[in-house]
């Protein structure tokens, strides 16, 4: 079941939730599990702090305290490096107190302005955020959920550096707020290093999406019909305006019996074309202005009732919407128009842009993949109800300015401040704190309830859950036990050392395969019996499975902000290879040479 598990996850057809939920039902309805073993994960301390540090970034989304900090340090850079400088200092450090997703989710709009107006390609800003903002998170205990969730899993187990029982003299192993500091800013300092220092050699410099576009370039897809008594119809494209235009190109126009590829500026726009545009996303929300010209997927079986007359060419109380489609999202998969994504969401797909390239066929007929950046047509208040979905990474409302409560923002900051102090003096219990955090939040209006639970990733609760159950089935079946007595008798002439990089380079296999959290829990009772067994201190092991369930750069499903900027940054599948890759290799060099000294050796 880990194996099938394990490939289905790879292939990225189905949600994490469903697929992990899958395998713990086949396990308990098999007697692997009894029930209360199959749904403890679910009331773990750190399930339900992670859940709480999600209300924490909502609130300190919701007061704009975030958006406050970044515009103060990221200015206006006057080159590629500065702009690289004044960007991954900050994401690191904000990214050790808060969540790295809604950090990296607030910066990519300002990221884009900043490259347009300083001339720097979004490809070298992009990628250096969503790493930035995962070394940052290795160095605290609430800097990513996976810190959280293994500190609960140690804090259960209730052992020592020397495997003997807790005493006074003895204590239990455990992560305290900066205990990962010691392997974490060491790493950190190291990774922002290579990134400022190697971004500009091994980071794709594609031009911005304006020059792009003008260049017949990769940009938006989007495909819009020509209604019926539309003004444009009857006239040429360079009559109509649709010629020259900035930051867009028409690439062709579809008939019903007909393709014109190699559009004419002397051709005749008729009734029912269908205009495929490719460019700028500015340029591409200012055609729905045009009268007349209306998402051509409006006119499929599941957008019957809509209008099709020019007057329905965008109605007002609409607005464009920037989504972008995660790798658990049910839409992967599906075409467009099979996707029912007008009844599920009141929304109409006007165009799609995927890794800067380039969508051959009809837009209803293009097959959705995670990464997918769509931009739709939808009504008001769709980033609010659906951009925590988990159909989405990113929901970015581009025409409803948020109502952010930004005379709440200090609140916000001293109640973050508040946590962190607790957490570090060990006052009370992290998800004592969490809860406490996440409360005051509430009371004091930085966020209130419908956006609190909006907040909260529940397809990754639901992921950290299962893989508690999923975990306690290797320990049941001697799996767990088997696979660290088999590394054991392999590496272990090699040296401590060996068996800590096979534990490290174990975990991020794993990780490249499914989510980090997942990841992380499975390899924890492997790597706490590999320790034991061999007579090692299980510290450095615990710390590995850490930092190798994050640290992983070289392919964009490794971590969820990786997905998240590739599509605004018009990333291939091998951009993150070739950048990532070396500093994934880094990162485990110095976890499993640094771990062993700085946590009292083996």
């Amino acid at each position: 079941m880990l194996v099938l598990m394990i490939g289905t996850l790879a292939m990225g057809r189905f949600s994490a939730d469903i697929v992990m939920m899958g395998v713990l039902l086949v396990l308990l309805v098999g007697g692997v599990l009894e029930p209360d073993e199959a749904i403890a994960g679910f009331a773990n301390q750190g399930v339900i702090t992670v859940a709480m540090l999600y209300i924490v970034a909502t609130a300190m989304k919701e007061t704009g305290a975030m958006a406050r900090i970044t515009s103060v340090l990221l200015g206006r850079p006057n080159s590629e490096r500065s702009a690289q400088v004044k960007l991954t200092l900050p994401v690191a450090v904000m990214s050790a107190f808060i969540n790295n997703t809604p950090i990296v989710a607030m910066f990519l709009p300002t990221l884009a302005g900043v490259a347009r107006r300083c001339r720097i390609a979004p490809s070298k800003l992009y990628m250096p955020l969503s790493f930035a903002s995962i070394l940052g998170g290795v160095c605290t205990l609430i800097g990513t959920s996976t810190n959280v969730i293994v500190a609960g899993l140690l804090n259960e187990k209730e052992i020592t550096s020397d495997g003997g029982p807790v005493t006074a003299d003895s204590p239990a192993l455990s992560f305290g707020m900066f205990t990962l500091a010691k392997i974490g800013l060491p790493i950190a300092i190291a990774g922002l290093a290579y990134i400022l220092i190697f971004g500009r050699k091994l980071l794709p410099d594609r031009a911005d999406l304006i020059d792009e576009a003008e260049g017949h370039g990769h940009g938006y897809h989007a495909a819009l019909k020509v209604c019926p008594g539309s003004p444009i119809i009857g006239k040429t494209v360079e009559a109509a305006n649709l010629r020259n235009l900035p930051g867009l190109f028409l690439a062709r126009i579809e008939r019903s019996d007909d393709t014109v590829i190699a559009v004419s500026p002397q051709e005749i726009i008729e009734a029912e074309d269908v205009l495929v545009f490719v460019g700028q996303l500015d340029s591409v929300v200012e055609l729905q202005q045009i009268k007349g010209l209306v998402p051509s997927t409006t006119d499929a079986h599941e957008h019957e009732d809509e209008a099709t007359d020019a007057s329905a060419s965008y109605r007002p109380n609409l607005h464009i919407v920037e989504a972008v489609l995660s790798n658990n999202s049910s839409l992967v998969g599906l075409t467009i128009r099979q996707s029912g994504i007008r009844t599920r969401y009141g929304a109409v797909v006007v165009a799609v842009r995927r890794q800067g390239q380039q969508i051959p066929g009809k837009l209803g007929e293009i097959r959705l993949r995670a990464g997918d950046t769509l931009l739709l047509e939808a009504p008001p208040g769709f980033a609010e109800r659906f951009g925590v979905s988990g159909d989405f990474y990113l929901v970015n409302e581009r025409f409803t300015p948020a109502s952010l409560r930004h005379e709440r923002a200090w609140v916000a900051l001293a109640i973050l401040a508040l946590l962190v102090t607790i957490l570090t003096f060990g006052v009370l219990q992290p998800m004592t704190a969490a809860m406490l955090a996440a409360g005051l939040m509430i009371l004091t209006r930085c966020c209130t309830g419908p956006q609190a639970r909006r907040g909260v990733d529940f397809s990754i609760l639901t992921v950290i859950g299962a893989s508690f159950g999923i975990g306690q089935a290797m320990t049941n079946t001697g799996l767990a036990e088997d696979i660290s007595h088999f590394m054991l008798e392999t590496f272990s002439g090699m040296g401590p050392y060996a068996l800590l990089a096979c534990v490290y380079l174990l975990t991020t296999i794993f990780t490249a395969c499914m989510t980090n959290n997942a990841a992380a829990v499975l390899m924890f009772p492997i790597a706490i019996g590999l320790a034991i067994e061999g007579q090692l201190n299980p510290m450095p092991f615990v710390v590995a499975i850490t930092v190798a369930a994050s640290c992983e750069f070289s392919t964009p499903i490794g971590y969820q902000t990786n997905l998240m900027v590739m599509g605004p940054g018009g990333y291939k599948w091998l951009d993150y290879t070739r950048f990532g890759g070396p500093l994934t290799i880094l990162c485990g060099v110095l976890c499993v040479t640094l771990a062993p000294v700085m946590f009292g050796g083996f």
